[in-house]
Formats: structure tokens, C-alpha cells, sequence
């Protein structure tokens, strides 16, 4: 509310004055309901500050995993809406959940970019990074935790100080036994990174299978399974 609706209403008139209209605005997070009224107000006051015709009427579409249960409660709640986008519920089921996975921009010429939200869950982490598996004296991993490209890799038998990325008070001592390296790289792009060739798709499968296999038995069951940890963590 604070810096992508006006953004958006600066570029929509800066173009109208152009020749073009704007589409609209999509919401991706948040309440909802809310934001679209909210929204919806602004998008009037616009119309009658500056003369523009139907600029209250512009669309605004919602997405973030959409199912007919969130439909029933927007309409329930009273909402500024005008379209959907539904995907995930449209094309998996309940039974086979999809993973919720998203490319972020986190660095441009060296230099850091996050992403902000009021999701807290969705605001990115900052820098390119390096990603790890430290599994425990049983064989199963512990915890898989994330450093800068340039900090120094956790070694077995080291004592590691494994934090929450975003709550502080959730935290671990670690001794790994094993430190597996999980994050390679296969397209540098115009980077001088050494690339490695991509394996073929049944090697990718049975490495898959086998990591499902080291996974301890109650992070694997169906009912209320234990959340596998993941974190930033600190030599110690």
C-alpha cells in the first residue's frame, strides 16, 4: 500500500498522458480483501482528482494458491476483485501437493537486492549463497543451512550455531558427522562460474528417491510430519 499501488497509479498515468491505458494491478499476498477495497478506493479517488473515466473500474486480479475454500471467504467477506488466477489447485490435487518453488533476484553486479513483503515468509534473502546438508551420527540429515558464496564451509565435527532465517528465537547447536554441498551450479549464464553438466533425467530421479530414502521416519509420514529445519547459521 505503501509503495507498489502508488507506483502503479504514477506509471498508469504517466502512460495515460501517453496514449495507454493500464490493465491493473495483481495481489499476490496479503489479506485479500482487504487490499482490494483499499485498493479500489484509491483507484476512485484517482478518477475524480485528475478527470480520468473508468480509472476506478481498473482490474484487479488475486492469485496465492487459490482454492474454492478462499473463494467462498473472499465473497463472504465482501471484496473489490475482478479476476482470479488460480493455478496450483487447478492442475494438482490435495492428495499430491505441489512445492512451492520461486526464482528471486538476489544480487545484480555484486551488489545485494532482497524482496520486500508483509509476507514475512516471502521476502528473500540477500547475496548469492552456498547451500548445505549436514546429516547427524545415524545417517539422517539434520538440517540444511545456507551461507554467503564467500563464507567458509561447515566442517564435520565442528560445533555450528544453526539459526532461523526470520525467528530469532528458533535455533540449534550442530556436530555434524557428514557436510553434503547441495547447490550446484549448471547454467553460469555470462559468469565466469564453472558449470557442470546436467545429469541424465533417471540419475536426477534416483538421487531423488535415495535423499527421500535418508530422510528420518517422521519427516516422511503423512500425518502431522515433523518439519524438516532449514536455516543461516554461525561458526561458533
Amino acid at each position: 500500500m505503501r509503495s507498489g499501488v502508488p507506483n502503479f497509479c504514477a506509471v498508469a498515468l504517466a502512460l495515460n498522458d501517453l496514449g495507454y491505458k493500464a490493465v491493473g494491478i495483481r495481489l499476490d499476498s496479503g489479506d485479500l480483501a482487504y487490499l482490494s477495497c483499499e485498493i479500489r478506493k484509491i483507484f476512485c479517488s484517482i478518477e475524480n482528482e485528475f478527470g480520468l473515466p473508468s480509472f476506478g473500474k481498473t482490474s484487479i486480479t488475486a492469485s496465492n494458491d487459490l482454492n474454492e475454500e478462499t473463494l467462498d471467504a473472499l465473497n463472504k467477506q465482501g471484496h473489490e476483485i475482478d479476476a482470479y488466477g488460480i493455478g496450483t489447485y487447478l492442475v494438482t490435487c490435495y492428495a499430491q501437493a505441489a512445492l512451492g518453488v520461486v526464482f528471486k533476484l538476489v544480487e545484480i553486479n555484486n551488489q545485494p537486492r532482497i524482496k520486500l513483503s508483509e509476507d514475512v515468509s516471502k521476502v528473500s534473502i540477500p547475496c548469492k549463497k552456498r547451500i548445505y546438508r549436514l546429516h547427524g551420527k545415524e545417517g539422517y540429515p539434520l538440517v540444511d543451512i545456507m551461507t554467503e558464496e564467500n563464507e567458509p564451509s561447515p566442517k564435520e565435527g565442528d560445533r555450528i550455531l544453526c539459526r532461523h532465517p526470520f525467528q530469532e528465537s528458533k535455533r540449534a547447536y550442530v556436530v555434524p558427522q557428514r557436510v553434503e554441498e547441495l547447490l550446484r551450479c549448471y547454467c553460469a549464464g555470462t559468469s565466469d562460474k564453472k558449470e557442470e553438466t546436467l545429469p541424465p533425467l533417471g540419475d536426477i530421479r534416483q538421487r531423488c528417491i535415495k535423499q527421500l530414502e535418508q530422510m528420518r521416519p517422521d519427516h516422511m509420514r503423512r500425518i502431522n510430519p515433523t518439519p524438516y529445519k532449514d536455516s543461516k547459521y554461525v561458526l561458533l
